[in-house]
């Protein structure tokens, strides 16, 4: 079964969304794959045909992350934020800004991660509240939904290799 079938995507306000994720390792594995870079380049997604550049994350409160990705023509588009909170390993809040060549249009996103463990499998829980319904929608219709799901199925595949052992 694809993510796509897996992950559930809501919009619980005006200015959420709500996305849903089981799995199939435990909670310790799913955090390290988020914030340790050689295991995050491995998965994160980034639009067909532009490569991830650039990874840093400095995982404590007041901290630093910064993504960039480079596309065929040399553009870049960024992702880049601070931490808020983290508690290793169930919950991470951070601010979100996305730069596609020109400021950002969207503004600047509050993101909480959460991992939740049962029986060796671990629930993702992230919400993302965004400064407005437009913002929201604009981030929805931009295609999150799919990079989100096209992330965590490569996710998969990183938790079935080796990175178990």
């Amino acid at each position: 079964m694809k993510n796509g079938e897996k992950m559930k995507l809501t919009t619980p306000s005006d200015r959420e969304v709500v996305v849903t994720r089981i799995f199939d390792a435990p909670r310790e594995l799913v955090w390290r794959a988020m914030s340790e870079p050689d295991l995050l380049k491995r998965w994160i997604p980034g639009p067909p045909g532009w490569p991830i550049v650039r990874c840093d994350q400095d995982w404590r409160v007041g901290g630093a992350f910064h993504f960039a990705w480079r596309g065929p023509d040399g553009s870049e588009m960024t992702l880049s934020g601070i931490f808020s909170e983290v508690v290793p390993p169930e919950r991470v809040v951070r601010t979100e800004s996305f730069v596609i060549g020109v400021p950002p249009r969207a503004g600047e996103q509050l993101a909480t991660l959460v991992l939740t463990e049962q029986s060796g499998r671990t629930t993702l829980t992230l919400t993302v509240q965004y400064p407005s319904k437009e913002a929201r929608d604009a981030a929805i219709v931009g295609g999150m939904n799919k990079g989100l799901a096209e992330g965590y199925d490569r996710l998969d595949e990183v938790f079935a290799s080796s990175v178990r052992t």
